[in-house]
């Protein structure tokens, strides 16, 4: 502890000798995002360890007991559901919608509120929930956990500054821990930051563009530093893509995938207002048997591509000879996610619709006969048309899909197959996911305390918060 102190002494002497007074106040407005960055990319490469250790867990009893999942599915599920609602309610599902809720709700007022999405038992359960429920074989993520989990520690951080620390944004700390956390979980620098301007806020990015990059770099930085420069996904061949048929191909799978994660978020959200007409507690607990029977069924009797993240089917599809997927594979990943989702336990949804999207490029692939090359051009582009069907934000899908790749050369064919998705998505239902989620969030915690904690239900759209010149925040 005496080191400790003599550290801190001699840092505040060094500080107090600084003459420049503007230089000191940038100081102590940057270290906060310094110090919660680098926690994030600690937490993140820890809970990606963790997590990829429980599901290669998971799949090690599948391959000796596979029909230990008839039972083992739903007790995870039953149990994921509990350690959320007994703890920390508003940390099921994915993560984003809470985080974009926080950001909305990010008015003095409203401070206990926030706090209830963002916190320290949000991030123990979070984590806690999405392992027991991947243990189970269920179709999730880390990637949307991870968010919610880097947005806690800023918001941590932030509540733990002293009353003399100069004011920091909330909406700013907030955003730019989410743009970490996802920068963080799948290495992609340049997704984060897209993601915090298209999804995260309509704030201009001017007001906080220096924390938003620190952010980004040293949670990105952090992370490598443990797990090495890795690319989420690898380097599938491109080299040979060629054909000015192969836009109407990426036009084609656009159109397919958009129209599939938007219908997939429709028949969620569906569920959620189905859910909502329960009365008795039972019925709920009946609803993840039967959840689990059919997921742990249909992993072992039709295919083992019903169960986990299906990182697998990406990677298999991408970078091996054997690129033939079974048709009903991408039925089972859409399928997956419908099932898992309203369970009311803690998992992503980012992973199961990329995979879901590789697993419709391989599928049409495979009927239009195009070669190797053309196939994975095909393939990536499904990736961003499911996960933009889902989360309406095509920028963000693409520059995710090409930096967990690195393959630049194809970047016009991401964008136009995101931009396609993204169209062809509003016909089913003009709001994201996530913004039904959010607006749930928002109603719940501001209006109707009433409403059971498990229960999700569309409703219309939230107030909009932006930010004025001098960084405060306001409600319209």
């Amino acid at each position: 502890m005496a080191i400790f102190g003599n550290l801190r002494k001699r840092l505040k002497h060094s500080f107090d000798n600084i003459r420049n007074e503007r230089l000191k106040l940038n100081l102590l407005q940057a270290l906060p995002f310094w110090v919660a960055s680098l926690l994030t990319g600690l937490l993140a490469v820890f809970y990606a360890k963790i997590f990829a250790t429980v599901e290669e867990t998971s799949h090690y009893i599948y391959q000796n007991k596979a029909w230990l999942f008839v039972i083992l599915t739903p007790v995870c599920l039953i149990l994921a559901r509990w350690v959320v609602i007994r703890f920390a309610p508003y940390s099921r599902g994915s993560g984003i919608p809470q985080v974009t809720a926080a950001l909305d709700l990010a008015t003095p007022k409203h401070n206990d509120k926030i706090n209830k999405l963002l916190s320290i038992p949000v991030i123990l359960v979070k984590m806690i929930s999405s392992l027991v429920m991947v243990l189970g074989g269920a179709i999730i993520g880390r990637e949307g956990p991870t968010i919610q989990i880097a947005g806690s520690v800023f918001r941590i951080v932030n509540n733990w500054l002293p009353k003399w620390w100069p004011k920091i944004s909330k909406r700013n700390m907030i955003s730019a821990g989410a743009a970490a956390g996802l920068a963080a979980a799948f290495n992609t620098p340049l997704g984060g930051i897209v993601f915090a301007v298209e999804e995260l806020t309509k704030t201009h990015i001017s007001y906080f563009k220096t924390a938003l990059f620190t952010a980004v770099i040293i949670a990105g930085l952090t992370a490598q530093g443990f797990m090495g420069p890795y690319l989420y996904l690898g380097y599938p061949n491109m080299n040979n893509t060629s054909g000015g048929w192969m836009f109407a191909a990426v036009a084609l799978v656009a159109v397919i995938t958009g129209l599939a994660g938007s219908g997939m978020s429709k028949l969620i959200l569906m569920l959620f207002a189905w859910k909502a007409t329960f009365k008795k507690s039972y019925y709920h607990i009946l609803y993840l048997i039967g959840c689990g029977l059919i997921i742990s069924l249909l992993g072992i009797f039709v295919s083992e591509r019903m169960l986990w993240s299906g990182k697998e089917i990406m990677t298999t599809v991408l970078f091996s000879s054997n690129k033939s997927v079974a048709w009903y594979v991408p039925l089972l990943r859409l399928g997956g996610p419908l099932l898992c989702f309203t369970t009311g336990g803690a998992g992503g949804i980012f992973a199961p619709a990329l995979s879901a999207g590789a697993a419709v490029g391989a599928v049409l692939s495979e009927w239009l006969n195009l070669s190797a090359s053309n196939t994975n051009l095909l393939i990536l582009c499904g990736m961003v048309g499911l996960l933009t069907g889902v989360t309406r934000t095509p920028f963000t899908s693409a520059i995710l899909v090409l930096e967990m790749t690195d393959r630049h050369n194809v970047i016009f064919y991401l964008m136009l197959a995101g931009m396609l998705a993204g169209i062809f998505a509003a016909i089913i239902d003009k709001h994201s996911f996530y913004d039904h989620l959010k607006a749930q969030y928002v109603r719940d915690l501001t209006k109707e305390p009433a409403i059971p904690p498990d229960t999700e239900v569309p409703v219309v759209p939230v107030p909009h918060v932006t930010a004025g010149e001098d960084g405060s925040e306001h409600v319209k």
